[in-house]
């Protein structure tokens, strides 16, 4: 249907994550399926048309919980939540962006953190700020002109350690 209407991708926001509570078999595959599985299936099939835009760009709606760096940093948030398939599956989400963007130099590949979001899968914890908050800073790395840093994971400030 793309390809029929437009002829090309300009930008490809993989948004789908789950959040397992538990730490099981069952559990991880659901996790990993969703948070990592599903954006190589649907990269694969979005390549063709992404290679026929000017400027492609991917973003993967990451977390700061797939950084090592934040999780075992004791003065942030995310040391203190074991989350571990989320977590685990957002670092795989993160690295299969990162091998995105060294396979397909041309195109950008984005890992992004955009900020705790208030939804249902966050609603337990009571956390999160407003959707379209978050929504701005999606749209704002993946239209972004100029450098546009690739195989990086990023949040509205710039890049993360992960």
């Amino acid at each position: 249907a793309i390809d029929a209407a437009e002829g090309r991708l300009d930008v490809l926001v993989h948004n789908a994550g789950i959040l397992e509570t538990g730490v099981d078999g069952p559990a991880a595959l659901r996790s990993f399926d969703v948070n990592a599985v599903g954006m190589v299936r649907v990269t694969e099939a979005a390549l063709p048309l992404l290679r026929r835009s000017h400027e492609p760009t991917v973003v993967t709606v990451s977390s700061s919980m797939g950084s090592f760096w934040a999780v075992t940093n004791p003065e942030r948030p995310e040391s203190a939540m074991p989350l571990a398939l989320y977590a685990a599956s957002k670092a795989a989400a993160t690295m299969l962006t990162l091998q995105y963007a060294k396979a397909h130099p041309d195109i950008t590949f984005t890992a992004l953190e955009p900020g705790t979001t208030a939804t249902d899968m966050t609603a337990a914890f009571g956390i999160g700020r407003p959707v379209e908050e978050s929504a701005r800073v999606v749209v704002g790395v993946a239209t972004r002109s100029g450098v546009r840093p690739s195989g990086t994971l990023q949040d509205e400030n710039g890049e993360l350690p992960w």
